[in-house]
């Protein structure tokens, strides 16, 4: 019976060791190719593109969808974000999903809205619309808002939108999020550029909006979250955005676009079902199917990834709330797999089949997983005095060594290209963060992912909750222009 145990015990030392290897030299490939398309990025990138695609009369027209369930206090500033967009041809829907809030009502007041007779046709199933909204004042011509009932869901508040879509291509954001001016110029570029394949979805970095300054609707201001949690999250998101995805583009296996930044093919959005109401990842879950759809019917597509920093999201400043939205995307995650496992390393699909479902699975499912019964292990294997501390403590600093390496690397290549931060104290403050990271935040996404996991296998209820918002920083008047004011 001891040798059996014994025998065990090295299989699955062996088998934690060859994973960790092959997810190491993974991030270490991620960075050599994320630097390369960055660089690329840079260097065809100029202002004579953005001004010709902003003049030319063959820009694609582009709807811009933003859902909002009680979000009163920021949905003015966010719908005042929107109207600032620099392109020629654009629409703004927000869908106000049955909130209870006064939400609609600011909307309203603020935007001058009447209720119109339109058009909607219904080619996805949602909840019953109520009234659509547009403005009496022609300087929000752009402007739809549209009332429905309460749909549960975000998927079903944004198919909403996609039905009632002027425009071959809609822009999906979050009613919390703050877009920089050029965002839809941006997004079409790869559209436009891409010459042999079609362009089914583009995407680009999303950056933490805690302890930025704004002034109504446009960011004025970026700086490193002050407090730990958003921290936290900004390096996530930096290190997964700046280094994972432009890795992934390189190679045109981006494995998915987030739900708050992404413009898609609206036909090939609807011929895919649209947003799947019952899915708790719903940006994953459309971004497979859209997948999914493009090669059943031999459609030569492409998604593609933009370094650039394009909008600005708040972050959760609790965990309760980090719980919630953690949660919310683990149990997406194992509904995805589930739902599309007969894509797993299926040549049918591709890089999609071969590649990134697989990566999906090993390195994004299974990662919380194995940590924990890898602390479980070792937790018994000290109870039982078979730790061999010397070569454990190695590999514990090697390991942690390499998160913080990897991490600092995205902020820097991020700030040297880009420039976010106004000085270099920001930027070392940024970067203190990672060396906390591995024993404070890392611990909590795992508890996290295996709540949404059990979740998911029990079928616990849950809906699309309220995040609780505070609100944007507005950028402070100087003294001469607020004594003015008075």
């Amino acid at each position: 019976m001891d040798n059996i145990w014994e025998i065990l015990g090295r299989i699955y030392e062996n088998g934690v060791f060859i994973y960790g290897t092959v997810l190491l030299v993974t991030y270490a490939l991620l960075a050599v190719f994320s630097m390369i398309s960055v660089r690329a990025y840079t260097k065809r990138d100029n202002a004579d593109q953005l001004n010709t695609l902003l003049s030319s009369p063959l820009a694609p027209g582009i709807t811009v969808l933003a859902p909002a369930f009680n979000e009163g206090l920021t949905i003015i500033f966010n719908v005042r974000s929107l109207l600032t967009l620099n392109y020629p041809r654009y629409e703004i829907i927000i869908v106000n999903d049955g909130s209870t809030d006064n939400s609609l009502e600011q909307m309203i007041e603020e935007f001058e809205l009447v209720p119109v007779d339109f058009a909607y046709n219904a080619k996805i199933q949602t909840k019953p619309v109520r009234r659509i909204f547009k403005s009496s004042n022609p300087a929000y011509a752009k402007l739809m808002v549209i009332d429905k009932v309460n749909g549960k869901s975000k998927a079903d508040a944004v198919n909403a939108g996609i039905n009632a879509a002027a425009y071959p291509h809609f822009v999906c954001t979050d009613v919390d999020c703050i877009l920089d001016k050029d965002t839809l110029l941006e997004l079409i570029k790869p559209v436009m550029q891409e010459e042999k394949k079609r362009v089914i979805a583009t995407g680009a970095t999303l950056r933490i909006a805690n302890s930025c300054e704004f002034d109504q609707g446009v960011m004025t201001r970026m700086r490193p979250p002050r407090q730990l949690l958003p921290r936290f999250q900004e390096v996530e998101y930096i290190r997964a955005f700046v280094l994972g995805k432009m890795g992934w583009t390189l190679l045109n296996c981006v494995p998915n676009v987030s739900g708050g930044l992404g413009l898609f093919d609206k036909e090939i959005a609807i011929r895919s079902g649209g947003y799947d109401h019952s899915s708790f990842g719903e940006d994953m879950e459309l971004m497979t199917r859209m997948c999914r759809y493009s090669h059943d019917n031999k459609i030569d597509y492409a998604i593609r990834y933009i370094p650039k920093t394009l909008c600005w999201t708040e972050a959760p400043v609790t965990v309760k709330i980090f719980n919630r939205q953690r949660t919310r995307w683990a149990r997406g995650l194992a509904q995805l797999m589930y739902a599309h496992f007969g894509m797993f390393f299926n040549p049918r699909y591709g890089k999609m089949g071969m590649i990134i479902f697989p990566y999906n699975f090993f390195f994004e499912l299974l990662a919380p997983i194995i940590e924990f019964t890898g602390i479980i292990y070792y937790i018994v294997m000290t109870i039982f005095g078979l730790i061999n501390w010397p070569t454990a403590l190695i590999l514990l600093l090697f390991v942690y060594t390499y998160s913080v390496m990897i991490t600092t690397i995205a902020i820097l290549w991020d700030q040297l290209s880009f420039k976010y931060y106004r000085t270099w104290k920001e930027v070392a403050f940024l970067c203190t963060t990672p060396f906390m990271e591995f024993f404070l935040y890392h611990p909590l996404i795992v508890i996290f992912a295996l709540r949404g996991y059990w979740y998911f296998l029990t079928g616990k209820k849950s809906t699309w909750g309220n995040m609780q918002r505070r609100g944007f920083q507005q950028t402070p008047k100087p003294a001469a222009t607020a004594a003015a004011a008075k």
